[in-house]
Formats: C-alpha cells, sequence, structure tokens
C-alpha cells in the first residue's frame, strides 16, 4: 500500500510547462492516460524537450499536470523556464510564480497503487495537516524524478513527487 513518507514546501519561478494538453476524452480503456505517456515514449517527444533544457528547481523531471477550470485537463510535459521557445507540434502554458507542496508517494508503480485517488486524497490530507491551503483551481503535477522514480529500492518500491500549488 502506497504511503506519504515526506511533505515539504517549494518555491517555483514563473515557469513555461511544454508538452501536449489531454482531456477526459483522452483517457484509455482503464481510465488513465498510460496510452498517451507510451505514444510520449514511442515517438521520442521526451527527447525533443530535453533538448531545450529544462527548469533547474525540477531537475529536468517529466511531468503530468491536472487541472480543473472549465474541464479536466492533463499535461504532459516538462516545466521550462519563462519565454522558453516551444517546438513544432506542442503546447504551452505559462504558470506564475508560486509555492507548491510535494508529498512523496512511496510505493510501488506496476500495480498503480502510487496513482488515482487514494494517493492524491492522502497528499491533500498532509498538506491539511502542515496548515497549507490549496490555490484557486490548483495545478497538481506528478513529478517522475530521477532516480527516486526511476530506480525502485529493494523492496520494488519508488518515490512520486506528487505537488499542488499554494495560496
Amino acid at each position: 500500500m502506497a504511503e506519504v513518507i515526506k511533505v515539504y514546501k517549494e518555491s517555483l519561478p514563473a515557469l513555461r510547462l511544454i508538452g501536449k494538453r489531454y482531456t477526459n476524452n483522452d483517457r484509455d480503456q482503464y481510465g488513465s492516460y498510460g496510452a498517451k505517456w507510451g505514444e510520449w515514449f514511442q515517438n521520442g517527444w521526451f527527447e525533443i524537450l530535453e533538448s531545450l533544457g529544462s527548469l533547474p528547481e525540477n531537475e529536468g523531471a517529466y511531468l503530468g499536470c491536472m487541472r480543473c477550470i472549465d474541464e479536466f485537463e492533463y499535461w504532459i510535459g516538462m516545466f521550462f523556464p519563462e519565454n522558453t521557445p516551444v517546438p513544432d507540434d506542442f503546447s504551452y502554458i505559462d504558470i506564475p510564480k508560486g509555492d507548491i507542496a510535494v508529498c512523496w508517494v512511496y510505493g510501488r508503480e506496476d500495480n498503480g497503487e502510487i496513482y488515482g485517488e487514494q494517493p492524491h486524497n492522502m497528499c491533500l490530507e498532509k498538506i491539511k495537516e502542515s496548515g497549507w491551503e490549496l490555490a484557486d483551481y490548483p495545478w497538481f503535477i506528478e513529478r517522475y524524478n530521477c532516480p527516486r522514480f526511476t530506480t525502485p529500492d529493494e523492496k520494488g518500491n519508488v518515490i512520486l513527487d506528487y505537488c499542488a500549488y499554494l495560496k
């Protein structure tokens, strides 16, 4: 079972999210965006973005970014300094500077226990316990950091950074 093993606050500068935007219509048969992630790796889209550099504070991590204003949107991409040129066939959104809560969700990736409603709710509880308040219409970010996420420990567990913008 997944658990939140660390919670802290981080400040991000104004940044540009470059990637591709998806909606609920793009979910796969299991209700996830796993097939879209597969397209990213198959098509080499991360390599294109990696050639741009990255936002130093984000350590070059791949991202799944979510928010809901008029409709749910899910972005796959990376964070870059503001005004970074956007490659053809990619989209972007500029996000103002702000503080985020970072929750380290520890568990198995292969069975999906670090994803979905249960870990999201565990992180929201930890954020509340820390005395922080979510921003209005916050971004939620799955940050796949190397090596925390890419190198399983002796139990086969990894750490997913689950982040949320704060007021």
